[in-house]
C-alpha cells in the first residue's frame, strides 16, 4: 500500500524507486502484487505516465488515510515508550513495601506524575508475567528463569535473639549451637530448615528447628522481640531494634550466604520508560550501598 501510493505521489514507478531507494522493477512488481492481490486494476500504465483507474483513484484515497492514522499511531507509540507514563504494577515482598517503598513511591510519582503505581505487597512467589506484573523486587537467590534481573541492592542478615531470651537460654557461639537452640523460621527460604554460615572453619550447615514458621519478616521480627528464639532477618527489618538493643545479633564471627535484592522484569527488549525509571530509581536510592548497612540507619 506505501509502495503503491509513493507511486502516485511521485508520478511515476522510476521516481517512486528513488525515493524509496529500492530498483524501477521492486516498485513495479509491488504494485503488480497488490493488484492481483485485490483482482482489479489500480493504474493504467503507458511507457510515458501513469494514471489512476477509477477504483485506484478510491483506493488511493483511503490508502493515503489509512497510513496516515499509521504513522500518527507510531508516533504516539515512540512517545510513550519515551516518556513515564501510565499504570505501573509492581509487586514486593510485604515488610520491604511497608518499611522502605511507601516512602519512596511518593518521591517517585512526583518525578514522574504521568505514571500511576499499583503495588501489590505479598511475600509469596509470584509468575510476573502470567499475572500482569510490569516488575517485582524479590529478595534472595533468584531460581533460573527468563525474566531480566537488576540488581538493586545487597541484603545483609543477621542472626539475632532478644536479649531476655539469650539471658534465660544462653546464647550460641558456634552454627551447631542452633540445633538446641529455638530458632524463629523463614518460609519462603530455598531450604527454611537449614541454615548455612560462612566462618572460620569455613561453610558449615545446621538445621534447625522451632516454634514459628512464617514467610513474613515482620512476624519472626515479632517473634524474637516476645523472646520465643533465635532468628535471621535483613538488617532492613531488625536494623533499628539491633541499633537500640531490643534484639542482639549473635554468632559475630558468622556470616549467612549473601543475598541482594533484585528488580525482575520480563524483558530487557522495548523496556518501557515507566520500567526504567523506576527501576533506575530504586538504584539510585539503594545501589551505593555495600553492605546492607544503610538499611540500619534507614529503617
Amino acid at each position: 500500500m506505501s509502495t503503491f501510493v509513493e507511486v502516485v505521489n511521485a508520478g511515476g514507478f522510476a521516481a517512486a524507486a528513488q525515493r524509496l531507494g529500492v530498483s524501477r522493477a521492486q516498485v513495479s512488481k509491488a504494485v503488480m502484487r497488490l493488484e492481483a492481490h485485490l483482482g482489479t486494476r489500480l493504474l493504467n500504465r503507458t511507457t510515458r505516465r501513469i494514471s489512476l483507474t477509477e477504483t485506484g483513484r478510491v483506493y488511493y484515497e483511503r490508502c493515503r488515510e489509512i497510513l496516515e492514522e499509521i504513522d500518527e499511531v507510531e508516533r504516539i507509540a515512540g512517545e510513550q515508550s519515551d516518556r513515564p507514563r501510565g499504570r505501573l504494577t509492581v509487586s514486593a515482598p510485604t515488610s520491604f513495601g511497608i518499611l522502605h517503598l511507601k516512602q519512596l513511591i511518593p518521591e517517585y510519582i512526583t518525578a514522574y506524575p504521568e505514571v500511576q503505581v499499583s503495588l501489590s505487597l505479598s511475600d509469596r512467589f509470584v509468575d510476573v508475567v502470567a499475572e500482569g506484573f510490569d516488575l517485582a523486587i524479590r529478595i534472595g537467590e533468584l531460581e533460573d528463569s527468563s525474566l531480566i534481573a537488576r540488581r538493586i541492592a545487597p541484603s545483609r542478615r543477621v542472626f539475632c535473639a532478644s536479649p531476655e531470651y539469650l539471658a534465660r537460654q544462653g546464647t550460641p557461639k558456634v552454627p551447631q549451637d542452633l540445633a538446641i537452640h529455638a530458632c524463629l523460621i523463614y518460609a519462603n527460604d530455598l531450604k527454611p530448615d537449614t541454615w548455612t554460615l560462612h566462618g572460620p572453619r569455613g561453610t558449615e550447615s545446621v538445621r534447625v528447628n522451632g516454634p514459628v514458621c512464617a514467610d513474613n519478616g515482620d512476624i519472626l521480627r515479632a517473634s524474637a522481640l516476645a523472646g520465643l528464639g533465635v532468628t535471621l532477618l535483613p538488617t532492613f527489618i531488625v536494623g533499628p531494634d539491633l541499633a537500640s538493643g531490643r534484639l542482639q545479633q549473635v554468632l559475630h564471627t558468622y556470616c549467612p550466604a549473601d543475598i541482594s535484592i533484585h528488580a525482575v522484569y520480563p524483558s530487557r527488549r522495548h523496556l518501557s520508560a515507566k520500567v526504567r525509571t523506576f527501576v533506575e530509581f530504586l538504584v539510585r536510592q539503594f545501589g551505593n550501598d555495600t553492605d546492607g548497612d544503610q538499611f540500619i540507619k534507614a529503617s
